[in-house]
């Protein structure tokens, strides 16, 4: 992987990241394809309406089911979903922690049971990589001890030294695993815990940072904290971090989430949110959102957004979505979520050719102005 760094406005961040498969330009939003595909889309939809450079797959997921012996099979993750472009696995550690029954945090891994059929799995810091060696991402993530907030200070500690451990455990096995051949293409991020008291986070940043990763992430954020400590965590963790790596804040978040943390020096973001949302009748827009089932949409002609330039917004109405959604047509589930992604993936780049121009704070300003 090569990060170069191509503008910084006060804190704000313009990269590039080349992996073997694309050129992603930062700040960027990653659309989330859990079990290898992007919910109601495929990859035509991807590569010709929405054009990511990057995609989220998840490893517990695709562990379950296909298998990922199965998706090496295949061709990995590139060939068997035919998204030609760079993916980003997760480590499975979150999905362990909140999906299934009876979990168990040990000190070697995670013990869990599938929430399809309740068999017993285990998760360890080789585990993981194995899995994502047989995936094939571009982006590969650490298993970490992720700590729902609030928790007491004993269990941060304690999450703290577990992820510095395994992140030790981690990267010596990737290297062991590159000098055999493995995963040579593949690049590796660990992801900095510590809840959102500063003198944990500075613990965890300092501990991680050491170790010889290609990028770092904030983990256990956007997980119960308000909004205002979640920034001031992510404003004093990013200066600890190097300033030569990317910056990833993991599930976050809204339009007003990127912005504020990309503002803090965040380079790259994931979040099922404009997924989800765009299911449920909630489209975003530059004025703010749209509860499309609303019934004063039912003989509204104009686009979801007029200064949009999606497929959708250029050839539907409100109304047409109303009723799609109102019908619960599966076509509604597409529409939506192209609108929804594009948004966010426009979004970024107007941020990125603002942090180009040396005017994001002014960006950032108008931003507000047009959802007031």
């Amino acid at each position: 992987m090569k990060f170069e760094i191509e503008s910084i406005d006060n804190k704000a961040r313009a990269c590039t990241i080349k992996t073997a498969h694309s050129t992603i330009q930062t700040p960027v939003f990653m659309p989330v394809g859990t079990v290898g595909a992007v919910k109601a889309l495929d990859a035509t939809d991807l590569n010709t309406l929405l054009k990511p450079e990057i995609i989220l797959g998840n490893t517990y997921h695709l562990y379950l089911r296909p298998g990922d012996q199965l998706v090496k099979e295949q061709g990995g993750l590139h060939n068997f979903t035919r998204f030609s472009k760079s993916f980003l696995t997760d480590s499975g550690g979150f999905q362990a922690f909140s999906l299934s029954t009876n979990v168990k945090i040990e000190e070697d891994g995670i013990l869990f049971r599938s929430h399809i059929d309740g068999s017993k799995h285990k998760f360890t810091p080789q585990k993981v990589l194995d899995i994502q060696y047989n995936l094939g991402s571009d982006i590969m993530m650490i298993l970490d001890d992720l700590v729902a907030l609030p928790a007491t200070k004993e269990r941060i500690i304690n999450s703290i030294q577990r992820t510095t451990k395994w992140a030790e455990e981690s990267i010596t096995y990737h290297k062991q695993c590159q000098s055999e051949g493995k995963g040579l293409n593949q690049n590796i991020f660990a992801i900095i815990q510590g809840g959102t008291d500063k003198e944990f986070r500075k613990i965890s940043a300092n501990e991680l940072c050491q170790l010889d990763y290609d990028g770092f992430a904030i983990g256990g954020l956007s997980v119960g904290e308000s909004n205002e400590l979640m920034y001031d965590t992510v404003e004093y963790t990013t200066p600890l971090m190097p300033k030569d790596k990317p910056r990833y804040l993991m599930g976050v978040g809204t339009p007003e989430d990127l912005i504020e943390n990309i503002y803090r020096g965040v380079d790259m973001f994931d979040c099922v949110m404009p997924t989800r949302n765009a299911r449920n009748g909630t489209l975003f827009t530059s004025f703010g959102k749209v509860n499309i089932k609303a019934a004063r949409y039912k003989n509204d002609r104009n686009p979801i957004d007029s200064n949009c330039g999606c497929m959708v917004c250029q050839n539907y109405s409100r109304a047409y979505l109303n009723h799609l959604f109102r019908a619960r047509e599966i076509t509604y589930f597409r529409l939506a979520t192209i609108h929804n992604l594009y948004y966010y993936l426009n979004l970024m780049k107007e941020a990125r050719e603002a942090i180009l121009e040396k005017r994001f704070e002014a960006f950032r300003k108008e931003f507000y102005a047009k959802r007031s």
